[in-house]
């Protein structure tokens, strides 16, 4: 009985179960990520190697012609060393690590989650997936806030693959605005792009201007009429909003 037992574990059959309790499921990019691992143990005993715990995004990448998805760990934790699980044996495993300021917002269908596993010798890995929302950081609020005191309205965010911009991940997240205010008629849209750090945020902005006459169609066609731009903010400017919002609008101004 008790090797048909390990039989059907080794198959997921009344095996060892992983369930993850999230503190806070709702953080922002640089917070602690915070929760505990619940292991219950199956039929009979089994060898635990290990106990992972990989926080998870995915963004778009175009390949002859055909958008994929690919997936990509943005952190992976190991919470334990090797142990053995008797069975019905339960464990608690508290847990806590920082989630990477590269972290994707969660807007729109962009997911980001915790995938816990644990590795079974000769046996299915059980997993368990939880999903977290991340908002925006307050130095990226409060650009945000900026752009749409400017008349800027967020038409779109992806996150799409460039290893170029992307530093240590392959990938970047780019937010689209469409002018409603007084740019309207000047611009056809923004793009920017948030480099955060522990202390400050870079923004790079590409200003695509509307075509005018012959000679703007043909800027436009070449990708000629795109204009880049950088600024930084700091955590002393959000004290300083207005600032904020006239530093945007010079820049902005100095590219049409």
């Amino acid at each position: 009985m008790s090797m048909f037992k390990k039989l059907l574990a080794s198959v997921g059959i009344g095996a060892a179960t992983v369930d993850t309790r999230l503190y806070n499921d709702a953080l922002i990019p640089g917070e602690m990520l915070n929760g505990e691992v619940h292991i219950t143990g199956g039929d009979t005993s089994q060898d635990i190697e290990d106990i992972y715990l990989k926080v998870v995004t995915e963004y778009k990448r175009e390949t002859d012609e055909t958008t994929v998805i690919e997936e990509c760990i943005l952190v992976k934790y190991c919470l334990s060393e090797p142990f053995s699980l008797y069975p019905k044996e339960a464990k608690v495993i508290p847990f806590s690590l920082q989630l990477p300021y590269e972290t994707p917002l969660t807007v729109g269908h962009q997911p980001v989650y915790v995938r816990t596993g644990l590795d079974i010798s000769l046996a299915i890995d059980p997993k368990d997936k939880d999903y977290i929302e991340v908002h925006p950081h307050p130095l990226m609020q409060l650009v945000l806030e900026g752009l749409e005191s400017l008349g800027f309205q967020l038409h779109k965010v992806d996150t799409e693959y460039n290893p170029h911009l992307g530093g240590r991940y392959p990938f970047i997240q780019e937010f689209e605005f469409k002018p409603i205010g007084k740019y309207q008629g000047y611009l056809d849209e923004l793009e920017v792009i948030f480099a955060l750090n522990s202390d400050d945020l870079d923004v790079l902005i590409e200003i695509d201007r509307r075509a005018r006459g012959f000679g703007g169609f043909l800027a436009e066609a070449f990708d000629m009429d795109e204009r880049y731009v950088r600024c930084r903010v700091t955590s002393v400017d959000l004290n300083y909003p207005q600032d904020v919002e006239a530093m945007l609008d010079n820049l902005i101004q100095s590219r049409i």
